[in-house]
């Protein structure tokens, strides 16, 4: 087992004051948290991720359609073991495998699958409204303009400000936002509930944490997120309320 006072955990830089923005770094900052495992975080700006994470010898987690390899952020490092793991899926179950007795289980005994095919549909469904967010990213003013050359190369658009809608086409996209995050809602359980979590109790497994970074990423760059937080019966800002106690960045 690993000694938590060697476990770094390297996350992308916001703005100063720097904290975790980024929907698959707050996953994994949620889980690191719910399981209590002490560690410390290494801001890495966002232009330097591909270097950090080549110079640290992590392979790609994930691919461009095209098979380019797309580096990212986070990265768990466990200096006493020298194991890396850098995909935030796998971060959840390295945590529940080093820490089996450690407060609660993040993915139940026999819902591996489900919760990888739940991580994938959340992303999937969530990633195609990138509109909605870019331009509330909090990039760090000094590298603002490099980070936007990359969103802009990898949207493969020509200026950046074709990674943003205004006026009525905000609004349509708005509502097909909405839309989605119904779709989203109607897997939640119905009915009389002690919390607001998938399965309506008050403790949450992995597939909360799932949601809550994005929704963590989407309350930061969305000015509309008090409206956002109210929809489906207020369920959004319900979940972020209730995943507070482990929304710690240290």
């Amino acid at each position: 087992m690993a000694h938590p006072e060697d476990i770094v955990y390297y996350d992308i830089a916001s703005r100063a004051p720097v904290t975790c923005f980024a929907p698959n770094p707050w996953k994994a900052r949620y889980a690191l948290n719910f399981k209590n495992v002490d560690y410390r975080t290494h801001w890495v700006e966002h232009p330097d991720v591909t270097s950090t994470r080549k110079s640290l010898g992590v392979a790609p987690s994930r691919y461009w359609p095209d098979g380019t390899p797309f580096y990212t952020m986070p990265v768990l490092q466990i200096k006493s073991t020298g194991e890396l793991v850098g995909d935030t899926f796998e971060i959840a179950l390295w945590l529940d495998k080093t820490y089996p007795n450690s407060v609660r289980r993040l993915i139940p005994e026999g819902t591996v699958g489900l919760h990888r095919t739940f991580n994938k549909y959340a992303d999937t469904m969530l990633s195609r409204f990138y509109k909605l967010f870019s331009h509330g990213l909090p990039f760090n003013p000094d590298t603002a303009e490099e980070s936007k050359r990359i969103f802009v190369q990898r949207a493969q658009v020509q200026d950046w400000e074709e990674l943003t809608v205004r006026g009525e086409e905000r609004e349509a996209v708005l509502k097909e936002f909405q839309k989605a995050l119904g779709e989203l809602s109607e897997c939640y359980v119905k009915g009389e509930c002690s919390g607001p979590f998938l399965e309506g109790g008050d403790q949450p497994t992995y597939a909360d944490i799932i949601v809550g970074g994005w929704l963590q990423f989407i309350s930061r760059t969305v000015p509309e997120w008090e409206v956002i937080a109210k929809w489906h019966g207020g369920r959004w800002g319900d979940i972020l309320r209730a995943l507070e106690e482990y929304a710690v960045v240290h």
